[in-house]
């Protein structure tokens, strides 16, 4: 009976949840050709289930522009995104395991009239440099900023500068974007939020304590560059940081975003399958 009750509440959740999106779906602008860009958090690695073309993109059949594609119900959609993928990337191959994406840009047609695009992390190393750096550095001065020290030099914020060069190379790839296809709603998605406002959680997500708001400004920085683009180049920015506030990585079973610890569900400090969701309804929202 137990086991019954608790299939019967299942079921009932999986077909709100459907209700939901076709129902939003109705209320928003029909698409016929959806092409989603972007990086791993667009992507999607080692949410289940995983895409092989090629295998090292780690691109999933439920990142949020497929669930989004879904709630749409699109006819024709394309998904491109490829884990570690920047700039350079949506007009040259990347090089990935056991494969190569072809530059994304290509999966662009003159008909093409919905395209996502999420990138700019990984311009010039910014996220993996710091993901990469500043855990180590907890241990030296764990109440302190012992990783904003760490990338200011001469009093200049060196994360931050490079930043301000990633907005031009995503003006760039938005203005190419429309070129090729003319008619195409473009929408320029920002980063959702990774460490929460206040408070800590050093054991799923070690930076130093005052490195936390320092975090939070290089990621506001990158989203500003990414709504800075969108609008030099006629797009649409789509913000996902101040939505995803309560899900940050320290927010537990309502966190979006992974910790430090690699999962077989989802890579660390990238989006879950929640966060893929939630990133799904709030880019339709927008588009209602």
């Amino acid at each position: 009976m137990r086991v019954r009750r608790g299939l019967i509440v299942a079921v009932l959740s999986v077909c709100t949840v459907l209700v939901s999106a076709f129902t939003a779906s109705a209320q928003t602008e029909h698409y016929s050709r959806y092409v989603a860009l972007g990086d791993s958090y667009t992507a999607g690695p080692l949410i289940p289930l995983q895409r092989l073309d090629p295998l090292g993109c780690l691109r999933s059949t439920s990142d949020y522009p497929a669930q989004l594609a879904l709630r749409l119900l699109v006819p024709s959609f394309t998904d491109v995104s490829c884990s570690g993928a920047d700039t350079t990337d949506m007009t040259a191959p990347q090089q990935v395991t056991l494969g190569t994406n072809p530059p994304q840009l290509d999966a662009l047609r003159a008909d093409t009239d919905l395209v996502t695009l999420g990138i700019g992390g990984n311009d010039y190393g910014v996220f993996g440099t710091l993901v990469g750096t500043c855990p180590g550095l907890r241990a030296s001065d764990p109440t302190g900023n012992p990783c904003q020290r760490q990338f200011t030099v001469d009093g200049v914020d060196t994360m931050k500068a490079k930043i301000s060069q990633t907005q031009g190379n995503i003006t760039a790839v938005l203005t190419e974007i429309h070129r090729r296809s003319p008619q195409a709603k473009v929408l320029a998605i920002g980063y959702p939020r990774i460490a929460p406002p206040s408070g800590t959680c050093p054991n799923v997500l070690p930076f130093a304590d005052g490195d936390y708001a320092w975090l939070n400004s290089v990621e506001e920085a990158l989203n500003q560059a990414v709504a800075k683009a969108a609008a030099d180049s006629g797009s649409s920015y789509v913000d996902t940081f101040g939505p995803s506030l309560g899900h940050d990585a320290c927010a537990g079973a309502a966190a979006w975003i992974n910790g430090k610890d690699l999962k077989l569900t989802a890579a660390p400090y990238h989006p879950n399958f929640a966060g893929m969701t939630g990133l799904a309804a709030i880019i339709q929202a927008a588009l209602a």
